[in-house]
């Protein structure tokens, strides 16, 4: 399984650089503030946090579409399906196969073998659709199956406790390359799996 680090490109390194200085005043002032005393300081703290989200979502955007953009066109339609079901609390486990292969690794899935599409993704995740608990596989612009049962983590040490569908998530990554998009039914949080780990993304900056 290949290792890959994409590297920032100069325009983006500036663009980061800024926000974290920005964000290093931030912590200057309230370092400041609480040294003289002055009282309530949340509003400083939301401003960072503001800030922090700002940082978060460009690094997260960049490095999402550079893992998917060379194996699928439908980036864009991924992206737009996992904002809806966020807004929406609906929960998803989209697996896009890279380089390796993903059949050996997951099973009971239903054939679907139909051009990605967002409406297509939105029926299939709808709470109360027979396939909605189990993972998609995706292979370049086509959807293969659904309703599929990914592998569990086995070397996750993180400290967070995870759901379902994220161990899952991790548990494929760890055997293959692929990318995995979750969406948590719970909270309908974000994130993306790859080599193993998980990264949490904002859903209104992958587009």
């Amino acid at each position: 399984m290949d290792t890959l680090e994409p590297a920032l490109p100069e325009a983006m390194k500036n663009q980061l650089n800024n926000q974290l200085h920005l964000l290093m005043d931030g912590i200057h002032r309230v370092l400041g503030t609480i040294e003289e005393n002055q009282c309530c300081i949340l509003n400083q703290f939301e401003q960072m946090n503001q800030q922090f989200r700002a940082i978060h979502t460009i690094a997260a955007s960049y490095y999402l579409r550079t893992y998917l953009e060379p194996f699928t066109d439908h980036y864009a339609t991924l992206a737009t399906t996992v904002q809806h079901l966020s807004e929406r609390r609906h929960g998803a486990l989209i697996a896009i196969r890279r380089k390796d292969e993903i059949k050996p690794f997951v099973h009971s899935g239903i054939p679907i073998n139909a051009i990605l599409s967002f409406s297509l993704m939105e029926s299939i995740f709808y709470p109360g659709n027979p396939l909605h608990d189990g993972g998609v596989v995706v292979d370049k612009n086509v959807i293969l199956s659904a309703g599929n049962i990914y592998p569990t983590a086995q070397f996750y040490e993180g400290e967070e406790m995870l759901g379902t569908r994220h161990r899952a998530a991790i548990g494929l990554t760890e055997r293959t390359d692929c990318l995995v998009l979750v969406v948590s039914e719970e909270t309908g949080r974000v994130s993306f799996a790859i080599q193993g780990k998980l990264y949490p993304v904002q859903p209104n900056g992958l587009l």
